[in-house]
């Protein structure tokens, strides 16, 4: 099959699983073009089977903001004619699926093909930025007009539901770990680095937006450390940073805590770390919480969103109510203090982690393009 993949380029979770979905398609032997604004983070292979399109916004005085919908939608005209591609596969609905639909027409009224849009939902395209009003008719009205549509969880499907008056099917296919990429021995001169006593490590990566609940990770780790030595890992970068950092210095634990910036081998780090925490008030799905089950650390998380969807309390985890604290600690504190315990929720995390692998995802979504591909084989 031809796909056209849009997305955004960025470290968000919607453009690494888009970006990991094209890999893998191009991987079967499937031509990706990916089409955004430039090129994704997680696009770091050369693959002949991808392709990658700039969407470019020229700048006119006219306009006080650039209008990237309309450049999208050209690009995607350009990209399905150019290539004749069977179908569009666009992640989070803004501003793609109302582009995509818009793109859908051009080539309709040019060529009298129907170009199919599956449409894949993500998160706060739903929940925060969806629901308000200034966009909520072109959500819905682009979401209902996609030939297929899909969520990452179960709880994201009944969240868009709930939210919008959405006439058709909402088909839930999971997010998926590359387990192997995962799955690696740590470094030992790396952890030595990072704790040369053998302290035991924590860690959490986000975008530090409200939503995450940043400093509640320093006020876990805050208790965490009166009870034994250990060090916290903050990978990620946002507009919460700043007062982490500062946080981390009032509750005496800066020399403790490393804030790491962006990463792209979250593999490497994920390895030598314990225990993974992830307070968030809301979480579609959890990515960053599986992409740690694969590496084997324990998830200490927020039982918000879709987190229980991965994370099972007891098992492979823990879940505590949003902003409790103490309870996270608690459990953080128990586990990292009983060695047995740790070791065998580490395997657990890692068996769960199996069933969302990237390999058991695949077929699904192909099973999926192949009801809209006019090629036969559809390959």
């Amino acid at each position: 099959m031809r796909i056209g993949i849009v997305c955004y380029p960025t470290f968000g979770g919607s453009g690494v699983l888009a970006t990991e979905l094209g890999k893998a398609l191009a991987d079967e032997n499937h031509q990706v073009h990916f089409i955004t604004y430039q090129q994704p983070v997680r696009l770091n292979v050369f693959n002949a089977n991808i392709f990658y399109h700039e969407v470019r916004v020229p700048t006119y005085p006219l306009f006080d903001y650039p209008p990237y919908e309309v450049a999208l939608a050209s690009t995607m005209v350009d990209v399905i004619m150019n290539y004749d591609l069977d179908l569009l596969h666009v992640h989070y609905a803004i501003p793609h699926a109302s582009a995509a639909y818009m793109a859908k027409q051009i080539v309709k009224q040019k060529t009298g093909r129907s170009v199919p849009v599956i449409t894949t939902l993500h998160g706060t395209d739903i929940t925060l930025v969806g629901k308000d009003k200034t966009y909520e008719p072109v959500v819905t009205f682009s979401i209902n007009e996609s030939d297929a549509i899909t969520a990452v969880s179960q709880n994201l499907k009944d969240e868009t539901f709930r939210s919008f008056a959405i006439r058709k099917d909402i088909q839930v296919i999971h997010n998926f770990v590359d387990v192997t990429r995962f799955n690696k021995k740590p470094i030992d001169a790396f952890r030595k680095v990072v704790a040369p006593n053998g302290e035991k490590i924590l860690i959490h990566a986000s975008n530090f937006r409200k939503v995450k609940r940043v400093d509640d990770v320093i006020r876990v780790f805050a208790a965490v450390r009166k009870e034994m030595p250990a060090k916290l890992l903050m990978v990620g970068d946002g507009p919460e940073r700043p007062a982490t950092e500062e946080l981390a210095r009032n509750l005496g634990v800066d020399e403790d805590v490393r804030f790491l910036g962006k990463q792209e081998q979250m593999e490497d780090i994920l390895a030598v770390s314990d225990v993974f925490l992830l307070p968030s008030e809301y979480e579609s799905f959890g990515l960053a919480a599986l992409e740690a089950m694969a590496a084997r650390a324990v998830v200490i998380s927020s039982n918000a969103g879709g987190l229980a969807e991965i994370n099972e309390h007891g098992e492979t985890g823990y879940l505590t109510e949003v902003g409790d604290v103490a309870s996270m600690s608690a459990f953080a504190i128990d586990l990292l203090k009983d060695e047995k315990k740790l070791e065998k929720m580490k395997e657990a995390a890692y068996q769960q982690a199996l069933r969302f692998d990237i390999k058991n995802i695949i077929p699904i979504y192909e099973k999926l393009y192949a009801q809209y591909c006019r090629r036969t084989p559809c390959k």
